[in-house]
């Protein structure tokens, strides 16, 4: 019988976007493999605490439905939960629940952030501003980034924990950097993109640096953080072509207000039609154009327009539950 830290990680009722929370269980078990998430325990939690009950009637419960290694300590998992409500129906914070999972999608997320220190990107000197932007992107050297000791942590920290990390690099602004994820099935992605939230969060703590997924960290003439959603089905990936990619395109402009509702607050700061963005209240996709809504790769043109799309839309902050879920019901409408 070997005892194990099961970390319960929900997302709070917090508004406009939900805050990660966690607590710690030790799970007395046999066996070596990783847990089913329904072999484990269901648990509560006092949401009075989180804004998602009232002090009077406070349990809610955590439903385990994704459970992988925790490779920052001993004898330990990572269980991503759902949120329930004392009668065990779906939280109305629970944004995973209530909805048809498609494992057909396939997601890639390219998560943007900044790392601050003293209510400033890591880079930024304390008063004024560093030199323009152009020097930072891909960059390497004292200068041209800040922050990659935390950067190269948490990479090898999701790797090892099984998650789609597929690559990193520093962004268009010192202090700010992404990672891109890749994820087979809709909540699956979601789920691997909030677990190397957590990760990253708790990196970071070890450095005394906070992690900003505020679209648009600092005003002015420098980039914003965005979240820009690859997504493909076997029609993207395997059919395809130019008349069949335009036409399921040509669903996302209708119910772009729709698009836009859920991915992300203070996103009219980031989509202003600058700094490769279309402004918010606009629609437009196009071949190989960061400008655009949604870019069309040239290498998905190239292999018979085939391959993946990507939607810049979605700002840094925005919840991914709510992303793939918008994104699969327009494709399959």
């Amino acid at each position: 019988m070997a005892a194990a830290k099961l970390e319960y990680i929900w997302l709070d009722g917090y508004t406009p976007e939900p805050s990660i929370r966690s607590k710690t269980k030790i799970w007395n078990y046999d066996g070596e493999e990783v847990p089913a998430p329904e072999s484990l325990p269901g648990w509560a939690f006092d949401g009075s605490s989180t804004e998602q009950a009232e002090g009077h009637s406070s349990d809610c419960l955590l439903k385990p439905v994704r459970v992988i290694p925790d490779p920052d300590r001993l004898d330990a998992y990572l269980v991503m939960c759902e949120v329930l409500a004392a009668d065990g129906s779906i939280h109305p914070s629970n944004a995973r629940g209530g909805w048809d999972d498609d494992e057909d999608m396939w997601f890639g997320f390219e998560q943007e952030y900044v790392l601050n220190k003293n209510n400033l990107p890591l880079g930024f000197p304390a008063k004024g501003y560093p030199g323009p932007q152009g020097p930072y992107y891909c960059a390497v050297g004292t200068g041209n980034v800040d922050g990659r000791d935390i950067v190269e942590e948490h990479l090898d920290l999701s790797l090892e924990a099984g998650l789609g990390v597929s690559g990193i690099n520093a962004e268009v602004m010192i202090g700010q950097w992404e990672y891109q994820l890749f994820g087979k099935g809709a909540k699956r992605a979601a789920d691997d993109a909030w677990l190397t939230r957590y990760l990253l969060y708790r990196t970071a703590e070890k450095y005394g640096v906070t992690v900003e997924l505020h679209p648009k960290p600092v005003l002015g003439d420098w980039n914003g953080s965005g979240m820009h959603t690859n997504f493909s089905n076997t029609f993207i990936r395997e059919e395809g072509g130019e008349e069949g990619i335009r036409a399921l395109l040509d669903k996302f402009a209708p119910v772009h207000d729709e698009h836009i509702a859920v991915y992300g607050s203070c996103n009219e700061l980031r989509l202003t039609g600058l700094h490769e963005t279309e402004a918010i209240d606009k629609f437009r996709y196009a071949v190989s154009d960061r400008g655009a809504s949604i870019r069309i790769p040239v290498g998905t043109v190239q292999d018979g327009w085939k391959g993946y799309l990507e939607d810049r839309r979605p700002a840094s902050n925005a919840d991914p539950y709510r992303v793939v879920q918008r994104i699969c019901q327009t494709v399959n409408s």
